[in-house]
């Protein structure tokens, strides 16, 4: 049984804004699928016409194999989790717990049992007495998604739930929710906006774009085969590139000019001399000409001469910026202790052609 459908939804405000167009999914039960995209594409709505809180202006949402469209938020069976955290402040860590208990009418020993189950399943067992003001951001994180999963709903909502947590509390606290999601087996939608936390922590990621549905995917492949130029770039980093189509050749190496580049790429679709191209490139696939670059056959290798006009030291990895010499800036990424380059270093850049992806312009 699927844990939630959606079916030709699309939600439409006053004015002729369309926020939601015509999206359609289905999430099996138990898995933990995410919405990522930009501020503004419609996730935060989707989530919350699953909740009930938006009423879809057209097509189906479904819950447990259930449609829910005129089901009020309280009768769709469903947990959430808001940025805020929104727990009750005049209340202790166990009442808080309790609420969703309380207004389901269950018997005090219910009640307790599943509050001191909560409170071990989040590993904060010494908290229950506590008002949320004397917890920690990631305790309070914690406890509003005990409270969210109390009452054993089929579906827990989270909305972008570590936004407001530092990066490294963000980090660990992502590693949580991912326990505790797979411990319960509950079926999960999160919505965020941060790439790093859709691929982590998803086994599907959903990537949407000005109210549609991008891609859908599992976190390796909308990475490693992104469907179109802007899921490349929003997805991790991405090098972006304009060109035409020069020629193709039988075994699927297509030469594309590139501004003065010409840039070798394997492509599994057909293209056509003087056909408009994206050609995408990940940095960390870039690599300098005094290595060894090893090629499978029939892979080729293009070298582009450049200059070194910036670089972003990030701990183990080093981002350099890249001016070619047909005035083009391109992204690099090395692991950091195996170069010593530095602003103003001319560098032979090399790029399998196995590493280019190529999108066909409109």
């Amino acid at each position: 049984m699927p844990g939630v459908t959606l079916e030709g939804v699309t939600k439409e405000y006053p004015g002729g804004v369309t926020a939601v167009d015509d999206v359609s999914l289905v999430v099996d039960e138990g898995e933990f699928v995410t919405l990522v995209g930009p501020s503004g594409c419609g996730k935060t709505t989707t989530l919350r016409t699953i909740a009930g809180f938006e009423q879809a202006t057209a097509g189906t949402v479904g819950i447990a194999g259930m449609e829910v469209n005129n089901t009020p938020p309280d009768g769709r069976d469903t947990g959430m989790v808001f940025q805020d955290f929104a727990l009750f402040p005049h209340m202790t860590v166990a009442e808080n717990i309790a609420y969703g208990l309380e207004v389901r009418d269950e018997d005090d020993e219910t009640i307790d049992a599943r509050v001191q189950e909560m409170l071990e399943l989040v590993e904060l067992p010494e908290t229950a007495d506590r008002k949320p003001t004397q917890l920690s951001g990631g305790q309070q994180q914690r406890i509003a998604v005990a409270r969210a999963v109390a009452p054993k709903p089929s579906v827990l909502l989270l909305d972008e739930p570590l936004a407001s947590l530092d990066k490294k509390l963000r980090e660990t606290m992502q590693v949580e929710l991912s326990r505790i999601q797979k411990k319960l087996g509950i079926t999960t939608l999160l919505v965020t906006h941060n790439q790093k936390e859709a691929l982590t922590m998803s086994d599907r990621v959903v990537v949407m774009n000005d109210g549609t549905f991008e891609q859908v995917d599992t976190p390796e492949q909308v990475y490693s085969n992104p469907s179109s130029p802007f899921v490349a770039d929003f997805i991790g980093n991405a090098n972006l590139f304009d060109g035409t189509v020069v020629e193709t050749t039988g075994a699927g190496e297509t030469t594309v000019n590139c501004g003065g580049i010409s840039l070798q790429a394997i492509s599994s679709k057909s293209q056509q001399p003087g056909q408009s191209v994206t050609a995408v490139i990940r940095p960390e696939n870039i690599d300098l000409a005094d290595r060894s670059v090893t090629t499978d056959g029939g892979v080729s290798v293009t070298t582009i001469d450049g200059t070194i006009t910036f670089t972003q030291f990030g701990g183990g990895q080093t981002e350099f910026f890249v001016e070619t010499e047909t005035g083009q800036d391109i992204t690099m990424i090395q692991q950091s202790e195996h170069t010593r380059l530095k602003t103003g270093d001319h560098v032979e850049l090399q790029i399998r052609s196995s590493d280019v992806l190529l999108f066909p312009n409109a």
